[in-house]
């Protein structure tokens, strides 16, 4: 077994590059899985650079200095989100709120609503089903509740939080723009010189990482204002709030789908009941659905798509549980880092075996 592992070793690792990549991305695994919550405005500070450094070229190209087009891009960027924050914000807090509200009331209709099927449907569902069925609601209401206490009770804290990503944030992105060059310079000055796979792995990533973070925003904004314009239409409660819902849903590939589902049908359901106007919603909204995984997924994501949905939900369940929200908005790239990995490695030792070595003038002399 012992010498299995050691031919098992040197052919994965007796290039000294493979060791180098190895070293690299275990380093970083380690440092953002131990300092994960210290370096976040870093990781979010990156992810901004990474999201703007599109429209930075496209203004050095136009003949801006990249002083003069980090600043205009930064100060349009914080412009947009300061008129979401003041528009859009109110309103999405103000519509869940009054969901909040009137949640009691829904339980109530729910639980007269499930406490009857077992009539209607004897042999499909039983009373004991529909009573644990409320409880568990109850349960995560209470959760709920309980959170959202907390939340009021260390709102101090999260506002001290709040500013120190306000103010931090934008200064480092606006340097990571500033002085790519020569950040990236100063930052290979303390890498392996043996990094050949590494950077085989460094160029391919570098492009999908940032059509992923373009193409999620693009995203999420199409999603949501597709969903929040079908939603006002057809005239169902807090479309704003369920709009945003499921746009902000697309950031849990395959899962989020499934469940910002249940509220649609929840709040559907206790404002028409079963109704047609209740049929209508919910064709109108998985043709939404349907187009967004066939149609606007695909194009943003090409590149994504050859990796298997297995794989998919299995990197956004690994990567979740080990860093929260940033391995789940990172689940596909990473799980593409892992793939990359996997075809740039060595597959066996570059030490030529005895059968290989032979006498050149060997084939000379047989002649």
């Amino acid at each position: 077994m012992f010498n299995l592992f050691i031919s098992w070793y040197r052919r994965r690792f007796s290039d000294p590059a493979a060791a180098t990549l190895f070293l690299m991305l275990l380093g970083g695994f380690l440092t953002i899985y131990f300092l994960g919550d210290l370096i976040g405005p870093i990781l979010v500070a990156l992810v901004l650079a990474y999201l703007l450094e599109w429209p930075v070229q496209h203004l050095t190209r136009l003949g801006c200095s990249r002083t003069t087009a980090c600043v205009l891009t930064l100060l349009f960027f914080l412009g947009v989100m300061l008129l979401l924050m003041t528009g859009l914000l109110p309103s999405i807090v103000r519509q869940g709120i009054n969901l909040a509200r009137e949640a009691p009331v829904m339980l109530a209709k729910l639980k007269i609503y499930l406490l009857r099927l077992p009539e209607s449907y004897p042999d499909l569902m039983d009373v004991s089903l529909a009573e644990t069925l409320l409880n568990t609601a109850q349960a995560r209401l209470l959760s709920i509740g309980e959170l959202i206490v907390s939340a009021s009770f260390s709102s101090l804290v999260n506002l001290v939080l709040v500013l120190v990503y306000l103010i931090l944030v934008p200064l480092m992105t606006f340097f990571m723009l500033k002085d790519k060059a020569v950040l990236l310079k100063a930052t290979n000055r303390f890498l392996p010189s043996n990094r050949d796979l590494a950077r085989q792995v460094w160029v391919e990533m570098n492009e999908q990482i940032v059509n992923y973070i373009r193409g999620k925003v693009i995203h999420i904004l199409v999603v949501s204002l597709a969903n929040y314009l079908m939603f006002y239409v057809m005239g169902i409660n807090y479309a704003l709030l369920l709009g945003v819902g499921v746009g902000l849903s697309v950031l849990i590939p395959y899962v989020g789908a499934v469940m910002i589902t249940a509220p649609v049908i929840i709040v559907a359901l206790f404002q028409w009941g079963m109704s047609p106007e209740f049929a209508y919603l919910l064709i109108a909204y998985l043709v939404v659905q349907a187009l967004d995984a066939n149609l606007l997924v695909p194009l943003l994501f090409s590149e994504a798509m050859n990796l298997h949905p297995i794989a998919i939900i299995i990197a956004v369940l690994i990567f979740g549980g080990l860093w929260g929200f940033w391995g789940v908005f990172f689940a596909i790239p990473l799980a593409t880092l892992v793939k990359a990995v996997v075809n740039v490695w060595p597959n066996s030792s570059r030490v030529p075996t005895r059968a290989t070595i032979t006498n050149p003038n060997s084939s000379t002399q047989a002649d």
